[in-house]
């Protein structure tokens, strides 16, 4: 058999420079964002949770994760999560212990509770079908959820958030990290919850500070969103910080649905525009935090954020003065302090503005509000006018002071 000499050997190779596709695909995921609010989410006649998990393939599997802090409060927590899986066999089978990790920020500030987390969901042979339920503060699902996230490139993950600030704001979103390398929730992954389960007799045990802590955010999205609750939330805010459990469930579930709403109608659920609202007041409390060495919760410093940004916008023509005095006053009375000593180094927290950035990509984008219901993006910051703005913020924490000792 003979080869004729002028055949091609490697045709493709010969022509593939003459090929200049431009070939793309779309496609587009469907998912359901469930949030749900009850009392005693745990209660085995409570049909919330078992509500959640599918039917017809046997009993779910399911791994516990608990925030040690929460147990502490509450020890009697692991054994009513294995009472309730023990009350639905039909419905669930619960893996392994209940698997208790550290809490706050601590728990993102390394890789212990993700590899903790990770482990138990190997060795509990936890799969893609499967669940992991967490239950805990906004630190420890951020945590647990970005080890869920990142096994199997995704298990499925009920958050049951234990605080105010979890269940307002941290518990609904699409977010899961944990901070590296001096920054707030550097490594991390998007990825949507199974669903939020907001058990409002959590917050019972929670002490005054941490009572509090979530109520910076809700008034932060009523500020951005909706002037009816930002009245309401001036309103009460004596009766929030005495502890109502009534009003404070009201404020919960409506602060942790209009992050819902705009999560899923904002068309922009993975951040990938330039600006994102809900990050109002947040890119000094992210520095704030870190300076503090988060001797400063994260609510505590969004209401300092806050603060800032509309003393900025004051002095800038944008916001009225009305608008700052009524909302410090509404922080304040809700047992706020507005102001920390980290705030006489300038400098180091005007980094938070090339930090935050750098975070969101592209250009800058700081969001401010003209009146409740009324935003407004900023792309360039006078920091003179800042540093002020600062300085304005530090000096009225030590009148406070002053007036209250």
């Amino acid at each position: 058999m003979s080869t004729s000499s002028n055949q091609d050997p490697h045709p493709f190779e010969l022509h593939s420079s003459r090929i200049a596709g431009d070939d793309r695909g779309r496609f587009d995921v469907e998912w359901s964002h469930r949030l749900l609010t009850t009392r005693d989410a745990l209660d085995p006649s409570n049909p919330v949770l078992t509500g959640l998990l599918p039917e017809g393939d046997g009993p779910a599997r399911l791994l516990a994760v608990v925030d040690r802090g929460l147990v502490e409060a509450r020890p009697e927590l692991p054994a009513q999560i294995e009472h309730w899986a023990e009350s639905n066999p039909a419905a669930v089978r619960l893996v392994g212990d209940v698997v208790t990790v550290n809490g706050g920020e601590q728990s993102k500030q390394d890789f212990e509770v993700f590899e903790q987390t990770t482990r138990a969901i190997n060795d509990g042979g936890i799969c893609r079908k499967s669940f992991v339920l967490v239950v805990g503060g906004g630190a420890v699902l951020d945590a647990v959820g970005y080890a869920a996230a990142s096994a199997h490139r995704g298990v499925r993950l009920i958050r049951m958030p234990s605080t105010t600030l979890g269940q307002a704001d941290a518990g609904v979103g699409v977010k899961n990290g944990i901070n590296a390398y001096g920054k707030k929730n550097f490594l991390g992954v998007f990825s949507p919850p199974w669903a939020v389960v907001n058990d409002t007799r959590l917050l019972t045990s929670l002490c005054d500070r941490h009572w509090r802590s979530g109520l910076s955010e809700s008034v932060k999205v009523a500020l951005l969103k909706d002037p009816a609750f930002f009245d309401l939330l001036c309103s009460t805010a004596t009766q929030l910080r005495r502890r109502d459990l009534d009003v404070m469930e009201q404020v919960v579930h409506r602060t942790a649905l209009l992050h819902m709403n705009h999560i899923v109608e904002g068309g922009d659920a993975f951040e990938l525009e330039i600006a994102r609202p809900l990050d109002f007041g947040h890119w000094s409390a992210h520095k704030l935090e870190q300076m503090s060495g988060f001797e400063l919760a994260h609510g505590e410093a969004v209401a300092i954020g806050l603060s800032i940004d509309l003393a900025y916008g004051a002095m800038m023509g944008l916001v009225p003065e009305p608008v700052l005095r009524r909302t410090r006053r509404c922080l304040r009375d809700m047992g706020f302090t507005l102001s920390h000593a980290v705030l006489a180094d300038h400098e180091t927290l005007l980094e938070g503005l090339r930090e935050f950035r750098e975070h969101l990509g592209g250009r800058l984008t700081i969001t401010l509000v003209r009146e409740a219901g009324d935003p407004v993006d900023l792309h360039e910051i006078d920091l003179v006018v800042m540093r002020r703005a600062i300085e304005a913020i530090q000096q009225a924490g030590v009148n406070e002071s002053s007036r209250a000792g």
